[in-house]
């Protein structure tokens, strides 16, 4: 009797070429659905992180007399004479350990706080920086900047120490325009390559605001139509973000960031929001004005 032996047949390769091109072409489909996913989580955690410090602000003020942080405050306690804008927001994002570690430093970027890395500080969707630090300078960046006309508006000569303090005019309960209708912080890339510019989160200059820098008198104004810091009441419009710019070409001038299509903001009531290329210029302007005496209209 004679036996037949059944051999298992193989794949040719025209079938499997076929399944690779199948295979191909699935995840081609897939790739920006899971590209959105990722970049829709990523826009929540930065959405979280301007809630955070919109909290930190609130938090901050209701243990210091209704008041803002300053720009660069000045406080002989603890051997900590300057302590910048963001420095004095840590205690309230739980950085507790870290705000004390330059007690005695004499300066809050003391014992090495000017290298630390702050993630709340940061946006997911930034990879403009070196794992949190400045490929320019070594110091921690923000991806989030100030407001100079909400946070650094006015000069105050404080008597007890002797030294005139850059900082806000408002406090909680008194901005003009409401909370609602102000700007806190807005996005910014934490490294512009193409001007070796960083927002340096502990850096005790302007740099981590928007709006004003210390170099104004020399490279120019934060408007394309003004010759001052803009005061509220005028006809200066400020810039409007850069939408989907990449970190190489960005200008620290503008607000930009990692989103292709938004620029998320921090309200003054601790809100946050998107902001799409539709802005129009005289809400972008209304927005970051905190006495106006307008309120937002649709577009915004």
């Amino acid at each position: 009797m004679l036996r037949y032996l059944k051999r298992s047949r193989g794949f040719t390769l025209i079938e499997l070429l076929v399944v690779i091109a199948i295979i191909a072409i699935l995840i081609g489909l897939l790739l920006p659905a899971v590209q959105k996913v990722r970049e829709a989580a990523a826009r929540m955690t930065c959405s979280n992180n301007l809630k955070q410090i919109g909290m930190a602000l609130h938090n901050y003020a209701s243990a210091n007399q209704d008041k803002f942080p300053a720009y660069l405050d000045y406080i002989p306690a603890n051997n900590l004479y300057w302590a910048p804008f963001h420095y004095s927001l840590l205690p309230y994002i739980e950085q507790d350990n870290l705000y004390k570690r330059a007690f005695g430093s004499g300066a809050g970027w003391g014992n090495n706080n000017h290298a630390a890395v702050v993630k709340t500080y940061l946006c997911p969707s930034d990879s403009s920086h070196n794992q949190g630090i400045s490929p320019a300078t070594g110091w921690g960046v923000t991806s989030y900047s100030a407001n100079y006309y909400m946070f650094a508006s006015t000069n105050v000569y404080n008597p007890s120490n002797g030294a005139y303090i850059t900082q806000s005019r408002y406090t909680v309960a008194n901005i003009p325009d409401g909370t609602s209708n102000t700007v806190g912080h807005v996005e910014r890339f934490a490294y512009m390559q193409a001007y070796n510019w960083s927002p340096m989160w502990c850096y005790p200059t302007s740099h981590s605001y928007w709006g004003w820098h210390q170099w104004t008198t020399v490279y120019g104004y934060w408007t394309p139509s003004y010759g001052g810091p803009v005061p509220s009441g005028t006809n200066a419009n400020l810039y409007l973000p850069q939408f989907g710019t990449p970190a190489a070409q960005a200008h620290p001038y503008y607000p930009n960031g990692g989103h292709t299509t938004t620029i998320m903001v921090q309200l003054m009531d601790g809100s946050v929001r998107g902001v799409s290329s539709g802005v129009s210029q005289n809400n972008w302007n209304l927005a970051f004005f905190p006495d106006d005496g307008q309120v937002l209209s649709g577009n915004w």
